[in-house]
């Protein structure tokens, strides 16, 4: 074995040093970092077997809900009051708010956060609002801000029902064969839509003092504001104008009440909200379609006291997180919202990297995690049975109780993660495993890649639907979720024999991007879509002196920064040439180690320089801190919920990425030593 040597100043000898690198760290501190982080790990499980870890999101949950609260004269006055906090604390230099931490104002969410402030109590001449009416009125004013805002600013009065997008309940009774199905449309925005359908029927208002008013938010005044939507006058016939026009249509109906259908279409989504409210954790067990549930419910008449509307309620205030004390290092009282729970994504995390990390299959804590995912088998049908037929039911959801919305991601996950961990029941494990692959397969796109929630939810003519502004009208097959299930079919057995994976294989290869990455549909961004596909190939054998890998591994290396790690703000989904740059972070540096490493790079000193940089930067227990790493005491957001709209911050991504990072190189550098 050939060694470099270095000089030993104690007795004038060559010491010997590890053959993989002269800029890596051996594999004895590596070890005791993998040793710290596992246990650290190990410590969070809770005593049902499972992990989950806060998904922090940004102001507009806040400003929701007191939103919600104020229109239906609930809530608590102070969680209310700490909420407020919550939003002065994101509050930009600029005066409004973003989406993301370090991002651009965005006009919806300062609107929300202004017209919360102002019903909490505060004057439009507070320094805190003159400074966010600036950046509102700036980014073009009120009527700039999307549907779902302007039909929440409809119910409190400070907008025109009839100058927002219509969206007719009546969508619920196109039958599955019509192309405007609403099974053609994503789940999330499903969920969305029907309960908001409702309320746009119902058009709940309730009159708020004038001084809670936002008229000076209308460039020029409200009184003068053009509120309709303009039409595209560069193409007279384009589907824009195809749809504004049916808009128009369906607010003339409205006016005139030609409304022969309503009464079914109401009996029928108000229904179908119902038959959601089952197996699940709240509508969708998300929090925008939770907050339209109950509002929906309210105004379809069901009283504050109905066990419906209580139990919704329950579920939408659990995604509360309430500081009365404040947090460490900050007295000040907050209160703030989770989207939802992510327990079956982060144990399944969780619980493959531990397995790799060398936690024995019977360790009690591995064998309990295990069976409380398999506690959670998806076995009743779900929406996506409308367009996959003849199958059964099989996979996993996100949150803790969600049986009409699995995904395969997370069920592709959790397939990995029991790779890691054996239950005394094996002959149950095994059949549960099989169904979920037999699923995973009947949800294939006709391309060869998998999306997330729906198969073939494609049809790119909803995105020009007026009230479709929150851009996540679909759900199409991603290359992040491809790779991840190509590693997970390998891991069972499948390899490119097998038709659907050299046509998942295929895909893939086909949406590489022109500089050798690929896009992050659930991840941020390229740097997460990049590592995932990488491994995914890995997995099943594709040789990585291919050019496609070799691009991909140079991409990666190209983007490190100068400290050794990587990162990549979501402003690259807004500018895809700020691809991969961004401060380093502990989860996308570790995403980062582990595509080189999958690529066949174990020797660079990239990779050499991502180790170490996460190796100095772990906590004494273990751990790993985005926040610190910018600085402010804000997260790091590289969670993706929808792009160029919602981003999420997991906070657990930042301690189990870089453990799979260690554990993969550790595993590397030991075949290499073994082979040489």
């Amino acid at each position: 074995m050939m060694t470099a040597g270095s000089f030993n100043s104690q007795d004038g000898s060559v010491r010997a040093q590890p053959r993989f690198g002269r800029l890596d760290l051996g594999l004895d501190r590596i070890s005791n970092g993998i040793e710290r982080a596992t246990e650290w790990l190990l410590g969070e499980q809770q005593p049902d077997g499972y992990w989950c870890g806060e998904l922090e999101a940004d102001s507009m949950l806040e400003s929701d809900y007191i939103f919600m609260h104020t229109l239906l004269g609930t809530g608590d006055r102070g969680r209310m009051e700490r909420a407020v906090n919550e939003i002065l604390r994101q509050q930009n230099e600029d005066g409004g708010w973003s989406n993301y931490p370090g991002g651009p104002s965005n006009v919806s969410y300062g609107v929300k956060a202004y017209l919360a402030l102002k019903l909490m109590g505060y004057s439009a001449d507070h320094p805190v609002l003159v400074k966010a009416r600036e950046s509102v009125l700036r980014l073009g004013g009120v009527v700039e801000c999307n549907t779902f805002t302007k039909i929440y600013l409809c119910a409190l009065g400070q907008y025109d029902y009839d100058a927002v997008p219509a969206v007719p309940p009546e969508i619920v009774l196109f039958p599955n064969w019509f192309y405007f199905n609403i099974y053609e449309i994503s789940s999330w925005s499903r969920g969305i839509l029907v309960p908001l359908s409702i309320i746009y029927a119902k058009k709940p208002f309730k009159k708020i003092p004038a001084e809670q008013g936002i008229e000076e938010l209308f460039v020029g005044g409200r009184a003068g504001a053009n509120l309709h939507l303009r039409w595209d006058r560069r193409r007279f016939v384009s589907w824009r104008n195809f749809f504004l026009f049916t808009d128009r249509v369906a607010h003339w109906a409205e006016r005139v009440h030609i409304r022969p259908l309503r009464k079914r279409a109401l009996k029928k989504a108000e229904r179908w909200m119902l038959e959601r409210f089952e197996r699940t954790d709240g509508l969708g067990a998300i929090y925008p379609a939770m907050l339209n549930a109950i509002v929906a419910l309210r105004y379809l008449g069901y009283s504050a006291d109905d066990p419906q509307v209580i139990r919704a309620m329950d579920e939408f205030e659990k995604l509360g997180i309430d500081c009365p004390e404040g947090t460490p290092g900050d007295p000040t009282p907050t209160f703030r919202m989770q989207p939802c729970f992510s327990p079956v994504w982060d144990t399944a995390q969780v619980l493959s990297t531990l397995g790799d990390a060398g936690v024995p299959k019977d360790d009690p804590r591995m064998v309990r995690a295990a069976e409380w995912l398999l506690s959670k088998e998806v076995r009743h049908k779900g929406d996506w049975a409308e367009k996959v037929r003849n199958v059964e039911p099989g996979g996993w959801y996100f949150e803790f109780n969600n049986e009409f919305y699995p995904d395969v991601d997370d069920t592709g996950e959790v397939l990995l993660a029991l790779r890691a961990a054996q239950s005394p029941r094996e002959r149950y494990q095994h059949e549960v495993e099989q169904r979920a692959i037999d699923w995973i397969f009947a949800m294939q796109c006709k391309g060869g890649g998998w999306a997330a929630f729906d198969k073939d939810n494609t049809k790119t003519i909803f995105q020009y639907i007026p009230f479709a502004d929150h851009n996540a009208m679909l759900d199409p097959p991603t290359v992040d979720i491809t790779g991840r299930i190509l590693e997970m079919l390998a891991a069972y057995g499948y390899t490119r024999r097998d038709p659907r994976v050299e046509q998942a294989i295929q895909f893939v290869l086909k949406e590489q991007e022109p500089d050798g990455s690929w896009f992050g549909r659930w991840g941020v961004n390229y740097l997460y879509g990049t590592f995932l596909v990488l491994r995914g190939l890995e997995a099943m054998g594709y040789w990585n002196h291919e050019p496609a890998i070799q691009q991909a591994a140079e991409w990666i290396r190209m983007v490190q920064n100068g400290d050794g790690g990587w990162g990549e703000t979501c402003g690259s989904y807004d500018d895809p040439g700020t691809r991969g740059i961004g401060p380093s972070t502990p989860s996308q540096t570790a995403w980062a180690v582990l595509g080189l490493l999958a690529a066949g790079d174990i020797r660079s000193d990239s990779v050499a320089k991502g180790v170490r940089w996460l190796i100095d930067r772990q906590r004494p227990e273990g751990t790993w801190d985005e926040a610190a790493e910018r600085g402010n005491g804000e997260s790091v957001y590289t969670g993706t919920g929808f792009p160029r709209v919602f981003y999420l911050a997991y906070h657990l991504y930042r301690h189990y990425f870089p453990l799979l990072a260690l554990t993969t190189y550790r595993r590397a550098m030991e075949r290499e030593e073994a082979a040489a």
